[in-house]
Formats: structure tokens, sequence, C-alpha cells
């Protein structure tokens, strides 16, 4: 794991491969959506492939007692097992969503497993709607991981409206930023491509598709058009609203070169002296 502000332009060995699997969850059947994932994948070649957002149990719970029902332990998960075997017999890496139970508390989590086992765990902190009133924030900040001289940073969902989140990823050194979703707002995909020029980095957003309508809640309707975008905010490719898994090849030093012109660099320009308000709690 790498947690240091980096400003490296060297160090990536060769392009890889990279993928987004968009589907639809079917609500509270764990093991039915991790059937499904590891059947849609197991022909896929790619080095790293990112699911959406609480892929494993669907989104719109109606208590605090369903999500304690449905959240795993990540030692004990049946979710983290499979894709960890799928990542062994696949030689990959996956990052994917999850309702994680940890010491008395429930999270909406991103995982990011390979085939050594579960690399690491990020916990979202900008909860959406009414998932504040069955998760708890993560508060442990925003990890990027290390493998094989690619630096990878998770973000979920709702982060994206926040730009200090991929902008703290960026100076920690992500090559990539793997983003599982479940959106509602019509605004993220266009977003994410100002998120990647802004901080000169990859981002994939995997989104959800299909409809959930539970419990006389609003039906959320989820948009789909997942997407990989480069470092210069080119759209490498969008989905529509369909079942689909797609993989390109994308080369992680791209994002090491933070130039925008001669004259003016990303990282470099920047004057955190004048950006104390971003960090107080009131301005």
């Amino acid at each position: 794991m790498q947690n240091k502000e980096q400003n490296r332009t060297t160090g990536v060995s060769k392009a890889i491969k990279v993928g987004l699997f968009q589907f639809e969850p079917v609500f509270g059947e764990i093991r039915q959506n991790v059937e499904h994932v590891t059947d849609s994948l197991a022909n896929i070649k790619a080095d790293l492939i990112v699911l959406p957002e609480l892929c494993t149990t669907g989104y719109q719970f109606k208590s605090p007692n369903e999500v304690k029902f449905l959240s795993e332990d990540i030692s004990s998960s049946h979710a983290v097992n499979e894709f960890v075997k799928l990542c062994k017999d696949r030689n990959m890496y996956m990052v994917f969503g999850m309702a994680e139970g940890a010491n008395g508390a429930f999270f909406n989590s991103a995982l990011y497993t390979g085939p050594e086992g579960v690399i690491g765990v990020y916990k979202k902190a900008h909860l959406f709607f009414e998932e504040k009133f069955f998760f708890s924030p993560g508060n442990g900040g925003f990890p990027i991981f290390q493998q094989n001289g690619v630096y990878v940073g998770l973000m979920i969902c709702f982060d994206w409206i926040f730009p200090e989140v991929a902008r703290i990823l960026a100076l920690k050194g992500a090559d990539i930023i793997c983003h599982p979703a479940n959106l509602v707002l019509p605004y993220c995909q266009q977003a994410m491509i100002t998120r990647s020029i802004e901080n000169g980095v990859f981002s994939l957003t995997a989104n959800r598709i299909g409809e959930e309508k539970r419990g006389g809640k609003d039906a959320l309707k989820f948009s789909g058009k997942s997407q990989v975008v480069d470092p210069r905010g080119n759209v490498l490719f969008r989905l529509g609203e369909e079942e689909t898994v797609k993989v390109v090849e994308i080369d992680p030093a791209e994002a090491r070169d933070k130039k925008i012109t001669r004259h003016n660099d990303l990282m470099e320009d920047r004057l955190p002296e004048l950006y104390g308000k971003l960090t107080k709690v009131s301005v």
C-alpha cells in the first residue's frame, strides 16, 4: 500500500487490460448474485475488473435489520471467498461493492481483491440519500494500493460529487481510480470526465442497471452508462443500459505525466497555501 503524496513519472512497465461488469443484482440474493458474477467473468481476460456498488446485495434496503442480515464480515464472507477464487483462477484483480459488517457497525464498502486475497478495503465516506439511515460513514480516509507497479485508488458512487476525494487519491499517487456505483442522478458520468482531467488519472466507473422499488419506497432507476475515462478526459468506452462486460487496454504510465503545457503541471502548479478553507469545518 502507498499512503504518501507521489509525483512519479516512471515505474509502470506495460499496458494492462481493465474492464467493467455492468449488471442488475437481485436484492437480498447474495449467493445468486455472486454466482452470476463468477459465471459471467469465467472466460474474461483482464488484469483488473470493477463491479458496481453493493453488487452482492442490491441497494434499496428497507430497515436496519435487513442491513444487519445481509451484511457480511469480510473474513467469513461468501462473496469475498468466491471472488478471491475467481481472481486466482483468472489471475486478475477485482474491485467490488458489498455491505460490510464490522465491530457492530455496517458499512457500504468496496474491496480490492486479487489472487493473494483481500488487498484493501474502503468504507464509503459520503453516504447518499437513505444510506444515511442504514450505514455508518467510513472515517478511514482514502487509501491507495499498489500491485505490480500500478497504483489503484477506491471511491464509491456519491463520492464523485466531492472533488476532494479524487484529488486526495491523485496526490497519494493513484494511476487509476476505481469507482463502484449505483447511480440514479444524471450528472456523474460527465463529472467523472472532469475528475480524470483535473487529476490526470484513469477513472473506471462501474454502475449498475435496472430498477428497485421495495416496501412502498420510491422506485430507484439506475442509469447504467458505465465508463472508462483516460487522464486527458477521453471516454475510452461508455456502456448503454444493458448487462455488459467490456475490457479495454490502458497504459497506466499515462497517468504519471501531469503536464498540461510545457509550462504547466497539474500537481506542481497547485497552491495549497491558498486552499485553507477546504480543510476547515466551518467557512
